[in-house]
């Protein structure tokens, strides 16, 4: 396929060099539909990124865009703060009904500000003032977000290194796998908080993701995320997930950490909640953590009506019955069974993943980049992760067919074969 050079200039000469995913895709991108993206002259690819986990249910779904266009036409309130709105109470009683009530969660509904990050600052702050702490424990590889309290519970260094600050108030402690098997589960864990020699200062809460997307996709085990549970408990300490990636269906069920049977006291949600791409977070937390005073913690964009309407939406087409999660088990097993088929191909290499995110890490560091650029000529967009940028991450919407499916794997593994 022939990639025809796009005007670049503007881009290149006004935006910040902190731009990032578009230098691996270097093409003007002008509409997009469901599992696919068409760049301004013409050419489609199939996206397999589906904007980092925000577009679980793809671009533009009919349902969606139908009721966001009835809004804004008949002059819904597109922003109104905290104020209450039809849009927010539409949104609030659905998420109970389809959501909360059927898998007995008590939480209360707090919306922080519009991205993930901001959800984890609400989290890190409501931790520390329930508990009067101020020690997070986060674990090797986390990403939890860009400002300065994300980026203290954030693992890769690179990223870290950008706060041009101390990143403190946090104690970081091996994710599950880290050592390989060769000590057991919490064990330096456990030691360091009944030792009153270690050093660690009681944490007021552990924040931690039940599968690591930017770290590599690193799949924590249901059994060590109950044992989790059960040392936050033992040890007074709070258990924050963040369910920002990997949350609204992406593993399969709604929350990702429904698998393990935990009930965890503070979750975050954001990228695919509002289901259309609009900016939304939300922070949930046990009703007896609500400690909060009125404007104690507030922001201008913390009522994103707009998501609302979408969110609502979202919920009602693709949550009210469990054929989307039986979906994205059964392609689990394909995406499953072709990364198996390309491991065995590459010596070193190794796959992993749950639902609809899987990655395979490659024994070349550089080989997931090669690949990834091979795979946009070929018509196919999914990012890299990881601290080397060595794992090929693959997080094609849950809508996708399974011919779109079939056909993007397909890529997938041309890419890695011939790149190696």
């Amino acid at each position: 396929m022939t990639i025809t050079p796009p005007g670049l200039g503007v881009f290149e000469a006004l935006e910040s060099e902190v731009r990032s995913y578009c230098r691996g895709w270097p093409t003007v991108f002008e509409r997009a539909r469901g599992s696919w993206m068409v760049d301004e002259h013409g050419t489609s690819y199939l996206d397999f990124f589906a904007g980092a986990g925000s577009l679980n249910y793809g671009h533009n779904p009919p349902p969606l865009k139908r009721a966001l266009l009835d809004y804004l036409e008949r002059d819904g309130v597109t922003h109104g703060l905290d104020m209450s709105t039809r849009a927010k109470r539409g949104f609030l009683e659905t998420f109970r009904d389809l959501v909360l009530r059927p898998r007995e969660l008590p939480y209360k509904v707090m919306f922080p500000g519009p991205t993930g990050t901001n959800a984890v600052e609400a989290a890190l702050k409501l931790a520390r003032k329930v508990k009067g702490r101020g020690t997070i424990v986060s674990f090797t590889n986390a990403f939890h977000g860009m400002s300065l309290g994300s980026l203290a519970v954030t693992g890769n260094a690179f990223k870290r290194a950008g706060a041009g600050v101390p990143l403190g108030h946090t104690t970081t402690m091996p994710y599950d796998h880290y050592m390989d098997g060769k000590t057991p589960d919490f064990l330096w864990f456990e030691r360091l908080l009944g030792d009153r020699g270690s050093g660690l200062d009681q944490p007021a809460a552990v924040i931690v993701e039940t599968v690591q997307g930017e770290g590599g996709v690193n799949v924590a085990r249901p059994e060590w995320l109950r044992a989790l549970a059960r040392l936050c408990r033992r040890h007074d300490m709070l258990l924050i997930v963040d369910d920002i990636q990997m949350g609204c269906g992406r593993t399969g069920a709604f929350f990702s950490f429904e698998e393990a049977g935990i009930t965890p006291d503070i979750v975050t949600v954001s990228k695919s909640i509002s289901g259309y791409g609009l900016p939304l977070s939300l922070c949930l937390f046990r009703p007896e953590l609500d400690v909060w005073e009125p404007g104690e913690h507030n922001g201008t964009f913390r009522g994103n009506n707009p998501a609302f309407v979408t969110a609502a939406a979202a919920l009602d087409t693709y949550w009210s019955d469990d054929a989307l999660a039986r979906q994205t088990r059964a392609h689990a097993q394909t995406i499953e069974a072709a990364l198996r088929d390309t491991a065995a191909h590459h010596s070193g290499s190794a796959y992993r993943g749950r639902g609809m995110v899987w990655g395979l890490e490659l024994a070349d560091p550089r080989h997931a980049g090669r690949a990834a650029r091979r795979a946009f000529e070929l018509g196919l967009l999914f990012e890299t992760s990881g601290a080397h940028c060595q794992v090929v991450k693959l997080m094609p919407p849950l809508t996708v067919t399974t011919d779109e499916l079939d056909h993007g794997l397909r890529i997938a593994q041309r890419a890695v074969h011939e790149t190696a």
